[in-house]
């Protein structure tokens, strides 16, 4: 029953990311975006990483995905929100994506997988809390600089000259 149940939120992730980048509406696109988040966090789940999934929905779909559609509903052309298509970068970036398909597909097919039962299925929140804050603190507080640093410069590109 589980692997029935990852194979349809695995497909519908798949599917609504695809929708995701083919619609030429903006918010089509978002709420795509949004069935695509959560069923990355369901994925999560599955992987027994409840930490990782609550933070996906609260950050992505929360906060990022939030902000999306905000900045798209406060433009002042609302009622025109399509994206354009051109063709200039499409072949690249078809190359592109091939060449990290397969890079991708090479990295799962040559990995030595670990195979066997979960040793615990219990929260990995305590586990992560006490690696942030002992031994991955110095990393941790370089990324909020830096996210710091890029909304200081969020702010600065969206204010009037």
């Amino acid at each position: 029953m589980s692997e029935i149940l990852f194979y349809a939120i695995a497909a519908i992730t798949i599917g609504s990311a695809f929708w995701v980048v083919t619609s030429k509406n903006l918010i089509y696109s978002a709420v795509w975006l949004f069935v695509t988040l959560f069923g990355i966090a369901g994925l999560y789940i599955f992987l027994y990483a409840d930490f990782i999934a609550a933070t996906q929905v609260l950050i992505y779909v929360g906060g990022v995905l939030v902000l999306i559609i905000f900045g798209v509903m406060l433009t002042s052309k609302i009622d025109t929100a399509t994206i354009s298509q051109s063709s200039k970068g499409k072949f690249l970036g078809a190359i592109l994506g091939v060449l990290v398909f397969g890079m991708m597909l090479t990295v799962i097919l040559k990995t030595n997988w670990k195979l066997g039962e979960i040793q615990s299925t219990e929260s990995t929140v305590n586990t992560i809390g006490n690696m942030i804050l002992n031994e991955y603190l110095l990393p941790f507080e370089v990324v909020s600089v830096l996210l710091l640093g890029a909304l200081i410069g969020a702010a600065m590109l969206s204010r009037k000259k």
